[in-house]
């Protein structure tokens, strides 16, 4: 019999490819999603990439009484928990959104996997919760300090939540998830203004956007600009399995790791590889720093190797590509 593994937000960006790479290792997932930040139609897209029917519920994770018969149904073996906001700047424009949502769903989540006896959970962390760290690379060691913004709060909350409880908890503070799946037919597609780097390069390299605004490049780096650990989405999926193998293998209360690449790169890096790669030439210009935002960060991810036998395996050259291929699909699906 094949585990069934709810995957709350298992339509996003990063759940979707995670539900690919469950199916490859022999996992049933179970999705949920309110479709507040995707569309419908890439369910429909991945199950004809694993050619099966995935099950599937239009569920926003505050309503407990319909998680409750969901999981009453299947009969759940563990829980991936992607569902929250994640824009850091719309965070800080809107706090009280981001509370409710990110915290309040959490708690409602963990509410109904108590009642229904599910004891083990896989939760989608960030490196926000390192706030401006004093040591690069940053370790799982390093101690909280003040997030910069709300998310980063959100997150920072969510761990000591998942601490407080019973559960068999691994917590991935990933860094900065890229790409798309080889087929370039389901990738990060955001609805509205994209508040992550590498969509909007992509939209504005297709003529979506009219332009790319680097926020701020007087920032204490090399070039000026923000300094990031991209790490391929693909690969990120392959962690959240490995996380999901120690829990069953392992009593695990509650192990927070770093998924990184371990290099950092900056904005301005990011733009240039993009044209390299994919021989185009962007329409950008500097504007001023956006709140929230940190000056740098990248993981040191020997913990993951250690635990999970996971490294970062694609580069940033293959993402940038996947990244623009799944662009020009989904234009094509506009059309």
């Amino acid at each position: 019999m094949r585990k069934k593994i709810l995957v709350t937000g298992g339509l996003g960006y990063i759940g979707s490819h995670t539900c690919i790479a469950l199916i490859n290792q022999g996992y049933q997932p179970i999705i949920i999603d309110n479709l507040s930040n995707t569309h419908r139609s890439v369910l429909y897209r991945l199950e004809s990439l694993v050619n099966e029917d995935i099950p599937y519920y239009q569920v926003d994770i505050l309503d407990q009484e319909k998680l409750y018969h969901i999981l009453e149904e299947h009969k759940i073996d563990a829980v991936i928990h992607f569902a929250a906001f994640k824009a850091v700047g719309e965070s800080v424009q809107h706090p009280l959104k981001y509370y409710e949502n990110n915290i309040g769903g959490l708690i409602s989540l963990l509410k109904v996997l108590h009642s229904q006896k599910v004891s083990k959970i896989v939760f989608s962390s960030s490196c926000t919760v390192y706030g401006e760290p004093e040591k690069l690379p940053v370790e799982e060691s390093e101690p909280f300090k003040d997030a910069t913004s709300p998310y980063g709060s959100t997150k920072q909350m969510s761990e000591e939540i998942l601490r407080d409880t019973d559960l068999n908890c691994v917590a991935l503070r990933y860094f900065n998830p890229i790409g798309a799946h080889p087929s370039g037919k389901i990738g990060e597609m955001p609805i509205g203004v994209p508040g992550n780097l590498i969509p909007y390069i992509t939209q504005t390299a297709i003529g979506k956007r009219k332009q790319l605004k680097v926020n701020g490049n007087d920032y204490p780096t090399p070039d000026g600009t923000n300094i990031r650990d991209y790490i391929d989405v693909m690969d990120l999926a392959d962690a959240h399995v490995a996380a999901l193998e120690l829990l069953f293998q392992k009593d695990i209360k509650f192990e927070a790791i770093n998924i990184g690449t371990g290099v950092g790169v900056s904005v301005l890096e990011v733009i240039q590889t993009f044209e390299k790669v994919n021989n185009l030439q962007l329409n950008y210009t500097i504007g001023p720093r956006r709140a929230g935002d940190i000056i740098q960060v990248y993981a040191n991810a020997n913990k993951a190797k250690e635990l999970l036998n996971w490294t970062a395996k694609r580069t940033l050259s293959e993402s940038l590509s996947t990244a623009w291929k799944w662009e020009q699909y989904a234009a094509s699906l506009d059309d």
